[in-house]
């Protein structure tokens, strides 16, 4: 990796942050086009969360739902703009905790987030294959996309979450503690412990 990537990582987090924080203040306005804005922002990010952490299709819809009417409900009321993905993130968390307590042991089933969600009538939304890609890199891409997955399933819950949010969400080590209620270095060790149960997971599948 170039010495170049932590930066640019941070300056995409910053980014995003920034994007956020601006629509909350726009929607605490009532200005409708923005609150809709945060509402489209929102639910993409809650469902594709909520996917990985719940593991249940169905109980990522819901818990997309849940936050989504939050949004709406509590956006006049946060006080700080900025921590609007930590605030989201948390709401998101916690619903699928309380999803998961009707499970026994680890979904069965695992959705990857390239997927997709369905759309409002029902319908599934289709990735379009890169045709300026060769077949064969295709065929790879698809061949890694699967093991990533088959291995990100088999990662313990914890570890699934701190790894999704950090490497998937690109949220800071210090927002994943706020969310998950853990020191930042605690976060630190699952994070380490999580890449090298994936990596491990990788050379076997």
């Amino acid at each position: 990796m170039s010495s170049a990537a932590p930066y640019n990582e941070c300056v995409t987090d910053v980014a995003v942050k920034s994007d956020f924080a601006s629509l909350v203040r726009a929607a605490k306005t009532g200005e409708r086009d923005a609150m809709e804005r945060l509402l489209m922002r929102a639910q993409e990010a809650a469902y594709r969360f909520s996917l990985l952490v719940c593991g249940h299709q169905e109980d990522a819809e819901d818990v997309m739902q849940d936050a989504l009417l939050k949004t709406y409900q509590h956006v006049t009321h946060i006080s700080e703009p900025e921590g609007f993905r930590t605030w989201l993130y948390t709401t998101v968390r916690n619903a699928c905790l309380m999803k998961r307590r009707r499970h026994v042991g680890e979904p069965a089933n695992f959705v990857s987030i390239e997927q997709g969600a369905g759309g409002h009538d029902g319908s599934r939304v289709t990735d379009v294959a890169d045709e300026s890609r060769r077949a064969d890199q295709r065929m790879l891409d698809g061949w890694m996309d699967a093991r990533l997955r088959v291995a990100l399933k088999e990662l313990p819950a914890a570890y699934r979450t701190v790894l999704v949010m950090r490497e998937i969400e690109g949220l800071s080590t210090k927002e994943v503690a706020i969310i998950t209620k853990a020191s930042e270095a605690n976060v630190k060790t699952r994070l380490h412990r999580a890449r090298l149960m994936l990596r491990r997971r990788l050379e076997d599948v």
